[in-house]
C-alpha cells in the first residue's frame, strides 16, 4: 500500500517539476528578452522578472531533490502498536473528522486522494510531523487535541 502511495507523490512531484520548469523558461524569457527591454527609467519589470526566474529555479532544485528522494524512497510497514517514526501513515480523528498524514523525509504538504479522503505528506519541518514522532495510536496530540486512531 505504501508503495502505491510513494508512486502516487513521485507523480505528483513529477508533474509540479515540470510546470516549475516551464515557469521558469517562461520567466527567464521575460527577464532578457525583448520585452524585458526598459521603457523608461522607473520601468523594473526585467528586473522583477528575474527575481522570480531565480526564485522558480531554487523551488525548481528543491522539487527536483524531492523527486530524486521519493523515486528511491521505501517506507516499512509499522505494527499497530508501533510509535510513530518516519515513514509512518497515520490516521488521526479531530471534531469527527478522518485524516492520513504520511512523514516523509521531504516535500510536505502534498496532499493526494486516500481511502474516504485525502492523504497529506508531513515533512519533519511541520510541527505536526514533530508532534507526532513517538507517539502511539489511541494517544491524544495535547497541542491540536487531535487523536491518533491508527499507525501502519
Amino acid at each position: 500500500m505504501k508503495d502505491q502511495l510513494v508512486r502516487e507523490i513521485t507523480a505528483r512531484l513529477s508533474q509540479q517539476l515540470n510546470t516549475m520548469l516551464e515557469a521558469a523558461k517562461a520567466t527567464h524569457e521575460a527577464a532578457t528578452g525583448d520585452e524585458g527591454k526598459q521603457e523608461g527609467k522607473y520601468d523594473t519589470r526585467a528586473l522583477e522578472a528575474s527575481y522570480l526566474a531565480d526564485a522558480q529555479a531554487e523551488q525548481s532544485q528543491t522539487l527536483a531533490h524531492a523527486l530524486h528522494v521519493f523515486k528511491q524512497l521505501k517506507l516499512d510497514s509499522f505494527s499497530p502498536d508501533a510509535e510513530i517514526t518516519p515513514g509512518a501513515l497515520v490516521e488521526t480523528e479531530l471534531d469527527g473528522t478522518i485524516s492520513y498524514f504520511l512523514l516523509t523525509p521531504c516535500a510536505g504538504g502534498i496532499s493526494i486522494p486516500y481511502e474516504t479522503g485525502e492523504l497529506t505528506t508531513l515533512s519533519p519541518e511541520a510541527p505536526l510531523y514533530q508532534d507526532l514522532l513517538g507517539q502511539q495510536a489511541g494517544d491524544l496530540i495535547e497541542a491540536s487535541g487531535m487523536m491518533i486512531l491508527e499507525v501502519s
